[in-house]
C-alpha cells in the first residue's frame, strides 16, 4: 500500500513538472540569432578597425577580414618586416582573438645564393663591439625562405639577427632555429678565457683584427664550440688545442673551416 502511494505521488509530481514546463514560453532558434548577429557586428567593427590600423603606404595591398574574432590578413608587402609588423598591429586590437597571416612578400627577386651571401656579410658585422665573436649564427636560404641556426650569446643578439634579416629585400620568410646560450657567469668567464687563449697566441692574433673574420667562440655549460674560417689546417688545430687547454672547459668541438679546403657541413 505504502509503495503504491509513493508511486502515485511520484507520478503526480512528474505530471506537475511537465505541465509547468509546457506553460513556459517556447524557446526557438530565433533566440540565438541576436547573439550571432551581435558577433557578426563585432567582427565587422573589428575588421574596420583593423583595416584602419593598416592605413600606411607599406600596407596598401593588404586586406583584413574577421570571422569569429579571427583576423585573416591577405595581400602583398615589399619586405618581410612589414608582414610581421602588420600582424603585430592587428594583435593589439579589441575584438581580435587570433591572427591568420597569409600575406605574401613580393619585393625584388634575389637568388638564394646571393641572398645568403649578403645576409652572412650583414650578420658578420652585426653587434660588433658587443661580443660579436661569441655569436655563431648560421644562414641557409631556399626559395627566399631564410633559416637561421647556430648560437647567439644573448636574447638581444638573437633579436638583432632576426631584425636584420627581416628588413633585407628578397627575404620571403624567416625560420628561427637559433639557440640562445644559457645565462651563466661561469660560461661568461670561460668565453673570456678561451678568447684570450686563442687570440693571445701569435699565429692566431690576426683573427682578432677583422671583426668579420673572428674565430667564433660559443659556450654552453662549459662546452666550447669553435666556428669561422681560418687560413690553414695548422691554425685550425692550434685553435682547438688552445681552447682545450683552458681550465674549466669540459669539451671542444672544432667546426672551423679552412679557406683552401671544401666546406664541411656545420651544426645548424
Amino acid at each position: 500500500m505504502t509503495r503504491t502511494l509513493r508511486h502515485t505521488r511520484a507520478a503526480f509530481a512528474a505530471a506537475m513538472l511537465a505541465t509547468s514546463l509546457l506553460s513556459l514560453p517556447p524557446l526557438s532558434l530565433a533566440a540565438g540569432r541576436p547573439g550571432a548577429a551581435a558577433m557578426a557586428q563585432d567582427d565587422s567593427g573589428a575588421a574596420s578597425s583593423a583595416q584602419a590600423k593598416l592605413n600606411k603606404s607599406q600596407f596598401k595591398n593588404v586586406k583584413v577580414s574577421v570571422q569569429n574574432g579571427i583576423a585573416t590578413l591577405t595581400g602583398t608587402v615589399d619586405l618581410y618586416e612589414y608582414k610581421l609588423d602588420a600582424e603585430k598591429r592587428i594583435h593589439k586590437l579589441k575584438g581580435i582573438e587570433a591572427v591568420r597571416n597569409q600575406i605574401e612578400v613580393a619585393g625584388p627577386a634575389v637568388s638564394d645564393q646571393d641572398l645568403r651571401s649578403k645576409l652572412l656579410e650583414k650578420l658578420q658585422y652585426d653587434r660588433v663591439g658587443y661580443g660579436n665573436a661569441f655569436n655563431a649564427i648560421s644562414v641557409s636560404v631556399q626559395d627566399g625562405v631564410v633559416t637561421l641556426g647556430g648560437h647567439a650569446r644573448t636574447d638581444v643578439d638573437e633579436d638583432s639577427a632576426l631584425a636584420l634579416v627581416s628588413t633585407y629585400p628578397g627575404v620571403k620568410d624567416v625560420v628561427n632555429n637559433i639557440d640562445v646560450d644559457p645565462v651563466s657567469i661561469m660560461d661568461d668567464r670561460t668565453r673570456i678565457a678561451v678568447a684570450r687563449a686563442v687570440y693571445g697566441f701569435p699565429s692566431l692574433s690576426k683573427y682578432a683584427v677583422d671583426p668579420a673574420r673572428p674565430i667564433r667562440i660559443s659556450v654552453q655549460n662549459g662546452n666550447v664550440e669553435l666556428y669561422g674560417t681560418v687560413d690553414s689546417q695548422s691554425d685550425k688545430d692550434t685553435a682547438y688545442l688552445r681552447a682545450n687547454g683552458v681550465p674549466g672547459v669540459f669539451s671542444v668541438k672544432n667546426y672551423l673551416q679552412v679557406a683552401s679546403q671544401p666546406s664541411e657541413p656545420q651544426k645548424q
